[in-house]
């Protein structure tokens, strides 16, 4: 039932075909579809962002508070307003259900030097509940234990 990453890499939110695709890509992409709330806090956001897990980036595409598109990269001279880097351990604590401390929090992560935070930060800090609840999504659908 789930559809297959196309030609060029994209996936669609909901997709499956890797391993890192529960994560950032159904995961958050399933929550800004399923939950108006968090839909709606991002209403006026259109923005495409980089999630780097280990060496593997992905580009997420946001269309007025939806995930629009995750496409796994590296994708050659692809835009993006901000980046969020970080080690797959780090991911992967980060989702747990129940964080281990400092890992509860993006900027957590980022003070202890696990994730680096890099380019226009403006939408990030004008939309930071809105990012903080989409990025911890994987975290009540049971990605990470």
């Amino acid at each position: 039932m789930a559809e297959q990453p196309s030609q060029n890499g994209q996936h669609k939110p909901g997709a499956r075909g890797d391993r890192h695709a529960a994560g950032p890509g159904t995961s958050a992409g399933r929550a800004a579809s399923d939950v108006p709330l968090l839909v709606a806090r991002g209403r006026h956001l259109s923005l495409s962002f980089l999630l780097e897990i280990g060496a593997v980036p992905f580009h997420l595409r946001l269309d007025e508070g939806s995930v629009d598109a995750v496409e796994r990269g590296p994708l050659l001279m692809r835009s993006w307003s901000f980046a969020i880097r970080g080690p797959e351990e780090g991911w992967s604590r980060f989702w747990r259900r129940y964080p281990p401390p400092h890992y509860h929090d993006l900027f957590a992560l980022t003070k202890s030097g696990v994730f680096r935070i890099e380019g226009d930060l403006y939408p990030l800090m004008s939309n930071l509940l809105y990012f903080k609840a989409l990025l911890a999504a994987p975290r009540l659908m049971g990605v990470a234990r």
